[in-house]
């Protein structure tokens, strides 16, 4: 479980990081004005339905059923399912993307109604139209890529996804170069959206995956009814966070720039988020379904156990760190072209308030698969929808108080909700195994974390605000890496984790 979960996260890390250039690339090339909060708006939109489905999200689902279905049928029948599944998400998307494509409008400004009444609406709508073709595309990628998580098989999954983001990067730079109008420019990389989907699909058929899916067919027979009842709760439920973002943007729109600001700090907290999240929905759920199904306990026990550590070790260091060096992160990455000193401040202070939910959301996606792999995708859905109205409430009141920074924090309290929700829920009907070291390593876990951040932050403001550019950024670098490396050494020295506990587990068969 270990070495597949480092492989997924490894893929996760890339494509992030690569996120950060594009993102610093249009941070640049739109800056915070009108045609950013539309371009981001209707990014913000197309990305919901990108981790809708992608990302471990229909995992939750597929996976389980596919599994279930190979070991009492066999693999044809596994085989002939789907393609089902296939063939069906595929026409279904082709006409949900033709309907969402008519109503963008209405869409749009429930979204963003601050938009209305301005040419910014006009805009988004445009922006979000362009990206539409990516949603046709996703869904077979997310089948094929389902598939072959369902067999181990994770490289290719965790590593296709980079596409999309070097498409996007080399049409910002080409942009950026030819010094386009900012206007022309959003046009053209909402169209570049779309190719960006078209090019991971090709990348799996070129490794001949669909093979895993035959015949191909469209069917809304029993079986498939069923399948879907069950999909598209998990598959909502998976992305709460996006739908965090969406209730903080919907308030957030009626001030300017608020949503660039909150869209650019959010790119921040998928990083960790990222890597923790999609390897559990990837790794986990399969791990967790056979456990279940076979009854085996100690299997259930260990697989949460390792997955809690896991969560714990990555999301509580992540958080303090994006906290302590919110601002020199934000004015490395961002503070270039039209993004000014004023936006780099006020995307700071809403990382700082949305840094506080990472625990929260990473705690969803460790607790999670323990309903997925029991067929509940009910709960979790109920429980992002909580979190949901939680936000929508509270950005009112504290967006109106605060601005961005209320409604960041707003998204933070909801996905605390929805963790509570799943922790109670869960402690009542099943019960959460979590085996004795887990119980000794987390304390300690979380005692090197809160050293780490104590360090990070006795070392900020060792650099003026007026030095060089590159001298901040070795400065930053290093504060970075000494962290890092003061929180491996506590592990070590705590006994949390060993360097020959790691190399045992990266070793074990995947």
């Amino acid at each position: 479980m270990i070495r597949s979960f480092l492989t997924v996260s490894t893929g996760t890390l890339a494509s992030r990081l690569l996120g950060f250039a594009r993102d610093s690339l249009i941070a640049a090339l739109l800056g915070t004005g009108a045609v950013a909060d539309a371009f981001l708006a209707a990014f913000q939109l197309v990305n919901v339905v990108r981790r809708l489905l992608s990302e471990g999200a229909l995992n939750a689902a597929l996976v389980p059923a596919w599994l279930r279905i190979r070991d009492r049928d066999g693999a044809d029948a596994a085989a002939a399912f789907a393609g089902r599944v296939l063939g069906t998400v595929s026409a279904a998307l082709i006409m949900i993307s033709i309907g969402i494509a008519l109503l963008m409008p209405l869409i749009m400004t429930v979204i963003a109604p601050g938009f209305l009444g301005a040419g910014t609406l006009d805009l988004a709508v445009l922006s979000a139209r362009l990206m539409l073709p990516y949603l046709a595309f996703a869904g077979p990628v997310t089948v094929l890529m389902g598939l072959l998580n369902a067999q181990g098989r994770f490289a290719l999954t965790a590593f296709s996804p980079l596409l999309f983001n070097i498409a996007l990067i080399a049409a910002t730079a080409l942009l950026l170069v030819w010094h386009a109008d900012a206007g022309f420019a959003a046009w053209l990389l909402a169209a570049t959206v779309g190719i960006a989907g078209l090019l991971q699909l090709l990348m799996l058929l070129s490794q001949q995956s669909a093979r895993l899916a035959t015949p191909l067919r469209v069917s809304f027979d029993k079986e498939m009814r069923s399948f879907f009842a069950k999909a598209i709760p998990g598959m909502i439920a998976s992305s709460g966070p996006q739908w965090l973002m969406v209730a903080g943007a919907i308030i957030a729109s009626a001030t300017p720039s608020a949503v660039s600001w909150l869209y650019f700090a959010n790119r921040l907290i998928e990083l960790p988020l990222g890597i923790v999240g999609v390897a559990m929905g990837t790794v986990l759920v399969p791990e967790l379904t056979r456990a279940v199904s076979d009854g085996d306990r100690d299997a259930v026990a260990h697989a949460q156990s390792r997955a809690l550590e896991l969560a714990t070790g990555l999301a509580l260091p992540a958080t303090l760190g994006l906290i302590v060096l919110a601002e020199p992160i934000v004015r490395l990455l961002f503070e270039h072209g039209a993004f000014g000193a004023g936006d780099s401040a006020a995307t700071a202070h809403a990382l700082m308030w949305l840094a506080l939910g990472l625990p929260a959301h990473v705690l969803i996606k460790a607790l999670s698969p323990a309903f997925y792999a029991r067929n509940d995708t009910m709960t979790p859905l109920l429980a992002t929808a909580k979190g949901f109205v939680v936000s929508v409430v509270l950005a009112v009141l504290l967006g109106h108080l605060f601005g961005a920074s209320g409604i960041a924090a707003s998204i933070a309290a909801g996905a605390w909700s929805s963790a509570l929700s799943l922790l109670r829920k869960g402690t009542s009907e099943f019960g959460f195994s979590v085996d004795s070291a887990a119980r000794k390593r987390l304390p300690r876990i979380v005692l090197a974390a809160a050293a780490m951040g104590a360090l990070l932050w006795l070392t900020t403001g060792l650099v003026p605000a007026e030095a060089h550019g590159f001298i901040k950024f070795i400065v930053l670098g290093v504060q970075i890496a000494a962290g890092i490396a003061v929180y491996g050494l506590l592990l070590q020295i705590l006994g949390a984790a060993s360097w020959r506990e790691a190399v045992a587990a990266l070793k074990r068969p995947a």
